[in-house]
């Protein structure tokens, strides 16, 4: 991750203007706080992007298992299918 310049904390910071916007240790605060709640939205939106594309793969399985006649195939393909929507069943929601 890029660190912010000595210009950038000034200008935040509010040294340029002859009045301190934030302290050092505030803006420190607000900056950690600030990555925590990006990286949990990062994590949050992974684990949605995987939830989509399995669901994509398990009826992807479907469909060809619906093509197929009924009878060992056509049933290890349905298995599998659901077996990919409960890979991880806490993720499912």
């Amino acid at each position: 991750m890029k660190e912010l310049s000595d210009f950038q904390k000034s200008f935040l910071l509010g040294k340029g203007a002859g009045q301190k916007l934030f302290t050092q240790n505030e803006f420190d605060s607000a900056l950690t706080i600030a990555k925590a709640e990006i990286m949990t939205v990062a994590i949050h939106t992974s684990k949605q992007a995987v939830m989509i594309e399995r669901e994509a793969c398990a009826e992807l399985i479907e469909k060809l298992a619906a093509e197929e006649k009924e009878g060992e195939l056509s049933t290890a393909m349905k298995n599998a299918a659901e077996a990919i929507r409960n890979r991880i069943p806490s993720q499912r929601q």
